[in-house]
């Protein structure tokens, strides 16, 4: 038993983050999970338009699959800059869309440091540019989205734990583990699987059971930001904070506050489309 509680405690340690390694030429686990994420997006919708006779036909889906993508990677990255290291990128513009590391050779890391709020914008400024331009509902769009986005964004944490990062706050739980990047090697809270499941696995089994039961259009986006937003809160309490930013008013983080505008916007559209309905 001890040694099997070793090995979980170090399990992280374990775990090579290159999928392929050529030389100094490296891919990363986490690079692949947003490829896995988005096809397993683009699946779930297709599914959909067959099952629910939602009227768009593949290749629409397919071009709005590539504006989605692009507005996500980018309002991703430019998130992750202005809401939680704008300093280090002031100095440093080069930096932001770089996805090469070259302090040891050169290694394909993909994009380093994501925001999921601001990959949540900018797939939604994607969406609305793209319906505009189509003339296309947008709020039945997004709804035709948001119960496949959750299981797609559970294998971008299980990514984040791979690469060690993200880790939670020390703690005593049995199941605590020592992460490599740590570098106090103290026993934390696995956060990024918390957030795999519940942010992952729990919203998209609600917003799939709903899916056929929206009242209204913009009905699945509403429940999408708030269900999110709380779950999110709620990790936030075990996930430590970034450490150039620590935490706001003693308590909260970063992501807190931003997951606290995401409730209030579920909520305004909520409000909105139910009138409108």
């Amino acid at each position: 038993m001890d040694a099997l509680i070793a090995a979980w405690r170090h399990l992280p340690g374990q775990i090579n983050p290159n999928f392929l390694e050529f030389g100094s030429f490296q891919v990363r686990y986490y690079s692949l999970m947003y490829l896995v994420a988005f096809a397993l997006t683009y699946f779930l919708v297709m599914y959909r338009i067959r099952d629910e006779k939602y009227g768009y036909t593949a290749e629409t889906i397919q071009d709005l699959m590539i504006w989605l993508i692009i507005g996500l990677i980018l309002g991703g990255r430019l998130g992750y800059v202005l809401f939680y290291n704008f300093d280090y990128y002031l100095h440093r513009p080069w930096e932001i869309l770089l996805p090469f590391d070259f302090s040891d050779g050169i290694r394909f890391v993909g994009i380093s440091g994501m925001s999921f709020h601001g990959g949540a914008i900018g797939a939604i400024l994607a969406a609305a540019m793209f319906c505009r331009g189509h003339q296309i509902n947008f709020w039945r769009m997004v709804d035709l989205f948001c119960p496949a986005i959750p299981l797609g964004y559970t294998f971008g944490r299980i990514g984040n734990f791979i690469n060690g990062e993200l880790y939670g706050r020390a703690t005593a739980v049995p199941w605590g583990m020592i992460f490599p990047h740590d570098p106090e090697q103290l026993l934390r809270h696995p956060s990024q699987l918390y957030e795999a499941f519940l942010e992952g696995i729990v919203l998209f089994i609600v917003l799939w059971a709903l899916r056929k039961k929206s009242p209204f259009d913009g009905f699945l986006l509403a429940v999408y930001f708030m269900g999110y937003g709380l779950v999110r809160f709620f990790i936030e309490f075990y996930r430590q904070p970034d450490a150039q930013l620590g935490y706001y008013f003693g308590f909260l983080t970063m992501g807190q506050i931003l997951c606290f505008v995401m409730i209030s916007c579920g909520a305004g559209v909520f409000l909105y489309r139910k009138g409108k309905a």
